[in-house]
């Protein structure tokens, strides 16, 4: 990982193209319920939220491990949130 502020770039574009995954789900299926679309993009929002507290958190010792173990939730996250957009009916 290069530097902090790539970590934060990706935490933003990974969870953003999320939200916007769900948006094109909900325009392309309008006849839908999109009460569990809603709960993806709500569960995106506090992943961030979550992700930036943690980096901007400065009592981390070890600051490489800190942001590879932050790197490595927001993969995990990240494919989870997928996951649920692929499996909306």
């Amino acid at each position: 990982m290069a530097n902090v502020r790539d970590l934060k770039k990706d935490i933003n574009f990974v969870l953003g193209d999320i939200i916007e995954a769900v948006y094109v789900w909900q325009y392309t299926n309008t006849d839908k319920d999109t009460k569990q679309s809603e709960a993806i993009i709500d569960e995106a929002i506090v992943t961030f939220d979550e992700l930036i507290t943690k980096i901007n958190d400065k009592t981390a010792e070890n600051k490489k491990a800190h942001f590879k173990a932050i790197n490595q939730e927001l993969e995990t996250k990240g494919l989870a949130l997928i996951d649920k957009i692929n499996n909306l009916s």
